[in-house]
């Protein structure tokens, strides 16, 4: 059985959660997930003062950031979202971003830039960036994406959020056990989540760019089944099967690719939800994990 968006966000919040607030997010986010890189912060810069001209007080913003491998999109505090293709979507030469990995650290850069110019406002360096990478990201793959926003956007603070967790926030989904499945550009992600926070996830280089090069939905329906299936043999089979009579919570760019979902929903015999925004959902939700250190200091 398939949900909109709009009757999934409904029946979310009537029978698992209160609105997605900041003050919540923060309570999930404390001593969980959230990391951030093992090194001294940075001072910002002091604000520039123009009270004698009465020209307004830049300072730092709170910012969200995801690097995929078909799309790049930063949310900024006050600004919005914007977005831009991260290479060529028919082929892996050119990409910016592989499998989840920044393989052109100065392309990135470049096209960071270009996107943060966007805002009429400039963003200022010494900001909170909070960086979304997929689960089971290895520390190389998130120092490539560290030297990425400290070139762009000189942070005193940049934590990482796994995108399975940052995509449940975003879409509203955020408490109790929830399964989500997220089939990205190049990646497909399946996490048990237990009240935001992940407890068991799996991984496969597979995307809905490889049906375009020849690969088939059903093999994408069948590497989560078999990611399934290796959660279900281990310790949290129990979490497993109360995710599984709430259903499969689906986003990224698969969500919204022909005949996926109900391919999905044949192979693991349950409803499957579609986030509303399934495609801008982990960055939605970064945001507003950004926004609750704003708020909380405290919680990373």
């Amino acid at each position: 059985m398939l949900w909109s968006g709009r009757a999934l966000s409904a029946r979310l919040r009537k029978a698992q959660s209160p609105a997605v607030t900041p003050d919540i997010v923060a309570r999930q986010l404390k001593g969980t997930g959230m990391t951030s890189p093992a090194r001294p912060a940075v001072p910002a810069p002091p604000a520039r003062q123009h009270r004698a001209t009465g020209r307004r007080t830049t300072s730092p913003t709170t910012l969200a950031v995801d690097l995929g491998s078909c799309t790049i999109g930063v949310w900024a505090a006050r600004r919005g979202t914007v977005s831009g293709p991260c290479g060529d979507t028919s082929a892996s030469v050119g990409s910016l971003v592989r499998r989840g990995r920044v393989v052109d650290i100065d392309g990135c850069i470049t096209l960071l830039s270009q996107l943060a110019r966007q805002y009429p406002e400039p963003v200022p360096p010494g900001g909170v960036v909070v960086a979304c990478r997929p689960v089971l990201a290895t520390d190389a793959d998130q120092d490539g994406t560290r030297r990425v926003l400290d070139a762009v956007f000189a942070p005193t603070r940049l934590l990482f959020i796994d995108t399975v967790r940052a995509a449940a926030i975003g879409s509203g989904a955020h408490a109790g056990t929830l399964l989500v499945v997220d089939v990205g550009a190049e990646l497909t992600e399946v996490a048990l989540l237990q009240d935001g926070r992940v407890i068991a996830a799996r991984r496969t280089e597979i995307g809905t760019r490889d049906v375009k090069r020849g690969a088939t939905v059903d093999l994408i329906s069948d590497n989560v089944l078999r990611h399934v299936d290796d959660l279900r043999a281990g310790s949290d089979a129990l979490d497993l099967r109360a995710a599984g009579a709430r259903g499969v919570l689906l986003v990224g760019d698969g969500a919204l690719y022909p005949g996926l979902a109900p391919a999905i929903s044949g192979m693991l015999r349950v409803r499957v939800h579609r986030a509303a925004a399934p495609r801008t959902a982990a960055l939605n939700g970064a945001g507003l994990a950004a926004m609750s250190l704003l708020r909380h200091p405290a919680v990373a």
